[in-house]
């Protein structure tokens, strides 16, 4: 690494401030982000544990929420263990190529975890609309082929992020991150160079995939809504609209988080920094931690076995 006045050249490592203006309190902040990421792995693992083991629950719309609790579990442990560090121990160093992995594994979970409610609300949409062809449509085979097509489009998409950082940006007016952990922005506004390139294509993949995502889950349930109404009795349009709940709680919860930290960390130079990464940093953690907890509530075949579950321990 060879450094000027003004700039570092290929910079070995960047330094993670957390969360900037509330160092003195960081070490207690720490202590409810753990107990949700805590909860998050606690609680998936239990959902995971309870899909794979019951039969009865092997259907795409609980293969969906498994890959879903597995995504959850994977965004939060890429992201607290190291946060905590920083909150807790001082520990703020982190290599320039493992921050670049841990900015890739952030988004691309981000963007899976979004095909993945797209494809929950499309299940929804066959399951309501053409009950009588969800089986054949919906089959193993095609829930494979979209579990692969998530993730790839997540991972490709993203790592070209990465690839125009290592390729584009190899000088940097400061190695001092002011965030909790490794972003996409928070990188590309330390370059001492032209980022337009690098703002664009991130509004591309946020467009892409996000925008698109939102369309096509709205759409599904406008349709969704349409046919329910349209029962003629009320029980059905109860019992239809019951099994919609819980997927557009997470839905609309994971998106309005999301794109308010989006939004405020490109254009919300009025709102103070610390504000922007603890919206950030919330909206990373808080769907981990609540998705178990609504999909238990709200879905009855994973509340009854989870009942059944605690009964058993109870009684041993």
């Amino acid at each position: 690494m060879s450094t000027s006045n003004t700039t570092v050249f290929m910079p070995s490592d960047f330094t993670l401030i957390g969360i900037p203006g509330l160092e003195s309190v960081q070490c207690w902040i720490g202590i409810p982000f753990c107990v949700m990421y805590l909860m998050a792995m606690i609680g998936n693992s239990l959902l995971l544990i309870i899909i794979k083991s019951e039969h009865s629950l092997h259907q795409p719309m609980y293969i969906f929420l498994g890959m879903l609790g597995v995504t959850d579990i994977a965004l939060s442990t890429s992201i607290v263990p190291k946060m905590l560090g920083i909150f807790w121990f001082h520990v703020t160093e982190i290599y320039f190529d493992s921050c670049l992995l841990q900015m890739w594994l952030i988004h691309t979970l981000q963007c899976t975890e979004s095909g993945i409610l797209l494809a929950m609300a499309l299940d929804r949409y066959v399951a309501i609309c053409y009950p009588l062809r969800h089986a054949a449509i919906f089959s193993h085979h095609l829930v494979t082929q979209i579990a692969a097509v998530v993730t790839l489009r997540a991972a490709i998409l993203v790592a070209a992020c990465l690839v125009l950082i290592k390729l584009r940006l190899q000088f940097y007016h400061t190695t001092v991150i002011s965030h909790s952990y490794c972003e996409h922005m928070a990188i590309v506004k330390l370059a001492a160079e032209n980022i337009r390139v690098n703002k664009i294509y991130g509004l591309f993949v946020a467009f892409t995939v996000a925008g698109l995502d939102i369309v096509l889950i709205t759409l599904s349930y406008i349709q969704i809504f349409i046919t329910v109404f349209r029962l003629p009795q009320q029980e059905a349009r109860l019992k239809a609209f019951n099994t919609c709940v819980a997927h557009i709680c997470v839905f609309l919860q994971f998106y309005s988080l999301g794109f308010f930290s989006f939004f405020a960390h490109r254009f919300g130079s009025h709102i103070p920094p610390y504000i922007h990464i603890l919206f950030s940093s919330t909206y990373l953690l808080v769907p981990p931690f609540l998705n178990p907890l609504i999909y238990g509530a709200k879905t009855k075949q994973i509340r009854v076995h989870m009942v059944k579950i605690f009964c058993s321990k109870s009684l041993l």
